[in-house]
């Protein structure tokens, strides 16, 4: 069953298609030919309980739902991974 999750980094968000028994390393596989990082330098987080995803466990074991918003950060130059940074609307001003 095809679902999909919303993977937001900053001000982009990347609509992935992907299947509940597909792992968190399949997501990150998929993301790289978008973003061109490594799987190694990328972490998701799933927003809605704040908990990094881990790469072998399927979606579905970490009840990441359709629809689902997973934040995407990287790895730095210190080897750490940035702070989850995703603009939020009240970020935008209109004019």
């Amino acid at each position: 069953m095809a679902m999909y999750i919303r993977v937001k980094r900053m001000k982009t968000t990347y609509f992935i298609q992907c299947d509940p028994t597909e792992t968190v390393l399949d997501v990150k596989q998929k993301l790289f030919a978008l973003i061109e990082q490594p799987a190694s330098n990328q972490r998701l987080v799933l927003m809605t309980t704040e908990e990094v995803l881990e790469d072998s466990k399927s979606l579905a074991e970490q009840k990441v739902e359709n629809d689902a918003v997973v934040a995407l950060t990287l790895r730095k130059d210190d080897n750490e991974f940035e702070d989850v940074n995703i603009a939020q609307p009240t970020d935008f001003s209109i004019s």
